[in-house]
């Protein structure tokens, strides 16, 4: 495995940044998760263009502009030799003495790490997932704006713990309000009486662009959606769930905590099959 570093081109176990990095002392940088598809990286603008979002809010300033980072993400999934892939594009603070100011860094460490994409389990789409909504809240979007895709991953990770204490693929949060905002890797999207919905942006949530699209693909097909706000229990009565990230597209889920919801539904299947056509238009068009 090739990884790419500022730049430069490392094997995996060459690969190294510094210990006295921001983003492993605090947390402090930032990330996208992309697919590729028969070597075209699906949604690659909109991923971009959410890494100079994020950049931006953090004052952080990406030496690469985009046809660099594109360039940089296609030459690593060539030196690798991969057509379908899982990608990783991190940028942190760089390195610098220990502290929290951001100008104690004078240089982002920008990687990119792709890897073969093995996807999930054939039964997972066929029957659904488990999901379990956690105690842990998603963190106030007044205490850390959510629409930054943060390296910083503590709140996730507990929820992920739980999710995994209660033999659950997914933890589901809620937000300060006691709303159900998103998963600890995915957004969450239910439907009831033949009406698709999914939380607000105002959830506390991050923008997906797999969240985004699938959205886009129900109103293209006829399906009435709305995004608005609601609880643990009016999602326990849904006909059908579902959850979204890049890697795992639409995910059925089959129980919530406890509550069966059955195979995946009329609406789910319409919208898998519309997504995987989007992404074959996509490499017929590339």
């Amino acid at each position: 495995m090739q990884i790419y570093i500022n730049g430069a081109f490392y094997p995996k176990d060459e690969a190294k940044v510094s210990v006295f990095d921001h983003g492993y002392l605090y947390g402090d940088g930032i990330y996208e998760t992309l697919r590729s598809y028969d070597g075209m990286v699906f949604k690659l603008i909109e991923h971009l263009a959410r890494l100079k979002q994020s950049a931006d809010m953090m004052e952080m300033t990406l030496l690469v502009d985009e046809d660099g980072i594109r360039r940089a993400i296609y030459d690593t999934l060539s030196r690798n030799g991969l057509k379908d892939a899982y990608i990783r594009v991190s940028v942190s603070r760089g390195p610098g003495e220990i502290g929290l100011d951001p100008e104690l860094c004078p240089t982002p460490t920008f990687v990119i790490i792709a890897k073969q994409f093995f996807d999930y389990r054939r039964e997972f789409y066929q029957e659904g997932v488990k999901i379990a909504v956690v105690e842990t809240r998603r963190i106030h979007p007044e205490t850390l704006n959510p629409a930054i895709k943060s390296t910083n991953f503590l709140n996730n990770i507990f929820a992920k713990m739980e999710a995994k204490r209660a033999g659950a693929f997914e933890g589901i949060m809620l937000n300060h309000a006691n709303f159900i905002a998103e998963g600890t890797i995915s957004n969450i999207f239910m439907v009831k009486d033949g009406v698709l919905t999914t939380p607000p942006l105002i959830a506390g949530i991050l923008e997906g662009v797999t969240r985004d699209l699938v959205l886009r693909l129900a109103k293209t097909l006829g399906i009435t959606v709305y995004e608005e706000l609601f609880t643990e229990a009016v999602l326990g009565e849904a006909d059908e769930v579902f959850i979204t990230n890049t890697t795992m597209e639409i995910m059925p889920v089959k129980e919530v905590g406890g509550n069966v919801i059955g195979p995946p539904g009329k609406v789910t299947k319409m919208l898998a099959e519309a997504y995987k056509q989007e992404v074959l238009r996509c490499l017929r068009t590339r």
